[in-house]
């Protein structure tokens, strides 16, 4: 089974990823690949930067090159959860595993607004205004831009996260039931 989650920033993603990995599923993260290369190119990677080398990379290499990337070595057997999933080209490129499962994970606007500011990551909003202005500026229609909410269109299964840690893992131990591919 390959688990791909999608979704707004600070809505549980990065939670969720570490809850399956713990259930024995190998982890990848489209967004510690853009700070690999980030990394290699001098690139500082704060949010606002990986956004826009994500972009650059999608048009230069194509809109799935992040999924691409990420898939390399997968094999048949074994379980991997892909985090950080933004463009609907790498969910296509994703969709191509047997066994790939799409859980969108979603939160209320101003709880994703606090859980932002609690984790203090350089280049996160530090107002509300600010936030939902990133936000919407994420959103564009360009092909080779983030478009979280088509991702989360696309998804197998939504999650709300609007509860606790426990109710987050409740949810995905139901949505990986529901959803393995015997």
């Amino acid at each position: 089974m390959v688990i791909g989650l999608t979704g707004p920033n600070a809505s549980g993603k990065g939670v969720a990823a570490l809850y399956i990995k713990s259930k024995g599923f190998v982890y990848r993260s489209l967004s510690d690949i853009l700070r690999e290369e980030a990394g290699k190119l001098d690139i500082e990677p704060i949010r606002e930067n990986l956004i826009k080398l994500g972009n650059d990379l999608r048009r230069k290499e194509g809109a799935a090159f992040l999924a691409l990337r990420a898939i390399k070595g997968i094999k048949k057997t074994g379980g991997f959860v892909i985090d950080s999933i933004r463009n609907p080209a790498e969910v296509e490129a994703l969709r191509k595993i047997s066994g790939f499962v799409l859980i969108g994970i979603d939160a209320p606007l101003e709880e994703r607004f606090k859980r932002g500011l609690e984790r203090k990551r350089p280049g996160d909003a530090e107002t509300l205004e600010g936030f939902i202005e990133k936000e919407e500026k994420e959103n564009k229609a360009n092909p080779e831009n983030q478009q979280l909410k088509k991702c989360l269109d696309m998804a197998d299964v939504i999650i709300i996260n609007d509860s606790t840690i426990s109710a987050l893992r409740e949810k995905i131990d139901e949505a990986i039931k529901k959803n393995k591919k015997t």
